[in-house]
C-alpha cells in the first residue's frame, strides 16, 4: 500500500490504518498477504512501536520510551514482537473466517483469550469530575502494553453488531480486512484508490483481451 501523511509529524507513514477498528488495522501489517510473496511490515520491536504510535495507541515520547527498554532488554523485545505476531495472524484468521465464511479455530481463541485476560487485569475506571474513561494501570514498563489495546478491540467487534460488517478486500492478492460502512454494505476494497483501481485496470485489460479480433 501507498504511505499516507502522518498528520501529527507531517512525514510519511509506515502504515495504512484503512481497518475501520484497531484490531483489523492490526492485521494489516502485512503488505499483499495473499500474495506468493507477502510483504512483512513487522520486521522488528520499532517497527510494531511505530505502528502503535502511528495508531495513537502511545505517544511518541512513549515510543521513545518503549524503544530505549526494548535496546537494553533485546532477547524480551524479540519475544514481544513473536508474541505480536502469533497474536496478530490469530485476530486474522478469526476476523477472515468469520468474512468468508469459514471455520474459526479454537486455538486462534485461545491465543486471543490470552491476551484479552492479561489485557483485563491491567485496565481500570478513571474519573475526569463528571466523566469517566479507561485507562491501562503501570503499563509502562511492559514492552507489551500496546497488544492489550488491541486484544480488546478484537473482544469488542466480536461481540458487537459491527460484526457483520467486516470484509476481506476482494483484490486479487491483499487479502486486508476491513468494516464496511457504505450505505448498501457494498464496499469491496480496503482502499478505492490502491486495490479498487489496479483491480479496475486489471479488468479493464481482460476485456481488451476478450474482445481483441482472433488472427
Amino acid at each position: 500500500m501507498l504511505a499516507k501523511q502522518d498528520s501529527n509529524n507531517k512525514s510519511p507513514s509506515k502504515f495504512e490504518l484503512t481497518g475501520g477498528t484497531l484490531c483489523l488495522d492490526f492485521t494489516n501489517t502485512v503488505d499483499n498477504r495473499l500474495a506468493e510473496w507477502p510483504q512483512e511490515l513487522l520486521n522488528s520491536y520499532a517497527d510494531l512501536a511505530a505502528w502503535a504510535r502511528q495508531a495513537r495507541i502511545i505517544k511518541a515520547d512513549e515510543e521513545q520510551q518503549l524503544l530505549r527498554r526494548a535496546t537494553r532488554g533485546r532477547q524480551q523485545a524479540e519475544r514481544v514482537l513473536h508474541h505480536a505476531i502469533a497474536l496478530r495472524e490469530a485476530i486474522y484468521r478469526i476476523f477472515a473466517g468469520i468474512a468468508e465464511p469459514a471455520t474459526v479455530l479454537d486455538s486462534d481463541m485461545a491465543t486471543l483469550n490470552a491476551c484479552f485476560r492479561q489485557a483485563a487485569r491491567r485496565i481500570q475506571l478513571i474519573r475526569h469530575n463528571n466523566s469517566f474513561s479507561w485507562q491501562w494501570a503501570d503499563s509502562g514498563s511492559d514492552l507489551d502494553h500496546i497488544l492489550w489495546p488491541v486484544a480488546r478491540s478484537a473482544a469488542e467487534l466480536l461481540t458487537s453488531s459491527d460484526l457483520e460488517r467486516v470484509r476481506q478486500c476482494a483484490a486479487q492478492e491483499c487479502g486486508w480486512l476491513f468494516l464496511d460502512h457504505s450505505r448498501n454494505r457494498s464496499r469491496r476494497w480496503c482502499e478505492m484508490r490502491t486495490c479498487g483501481n489496479r483491480d479496475k485496470v486489471r479488468r479493464f485489460y481482460r476485456r481488451g483481451l476478450g474482445s481483441s479480433p482472433r488472427s
